[in-house]
């Protein structure tokens, strides 16, 4: 007999009866056979499952789309951000140069303003050295003109 006593999942506790407490040595061979032909069955099958070579198949999904669009937006907000500092800093040059027209302007104006006042001052300095610089005041004209008939006679 087998030496050791394995006691069956149908034994009674409830009750104390002990039925089939001992199992018969030619059962538990091949209930024992069936189980190591059962593990190395599996064993086998796991180990060609595991070194079988296996293929995988990549597929271009729906999402490619979210890449390039992903870079399409990269791109625009780079592009957008560039373009902003450029059109900024035009708007800049173009101030400076709409204040450098008006200081130029300005400047252009009141010296015309100058030459205007200067123009009028020398008129009238040469209205007053006109007036100054005749020989005979009006009032005696009338006098010298008889001098100079006088002379030419």
């Amino acid at each position: 007999m087998n030496p050791r006593i394995t006691k069956s999942r149908f034994e009674n506790h409830s009750n104390g009866n002990k039925e089939h407490t001992v199992a018969e040595p030619e059962q538990d061979r091949e209930l024992e056979l069936a189980l190591k032909d059962f593990k190395s069955s599996m064993h086998a099958w796991s180990e060609t499952e595991y070194t079988r070579p296996r293929r995988f198949e990549q597929s271009v999904r729906v999402r490619s789309w979210r890449v390039a669009l992903g870079w399409a937006m990269g791109c625009f907000l780079v592009t957008a951000s560039v373009s902003g500092g450029l059109m900024e800093r035009r708007h800049v040059q173009e101030q400076a140069r709409m204040q450098a027209a008006q200081r130029a302007a300005e400047q252009e104006k009141l010296a015309r303003q100058q030459q205007a006042a200067k123009f009028t001052d020398e008129e009238l300095l040469a209205d007053v050295d006109g007036d100054v610089s005749r020989q005979v005041p009006s009032a005696m004209e009338p006098l010298a003109q008889m001098m100079n008939d006088g002379d030419s006679k």
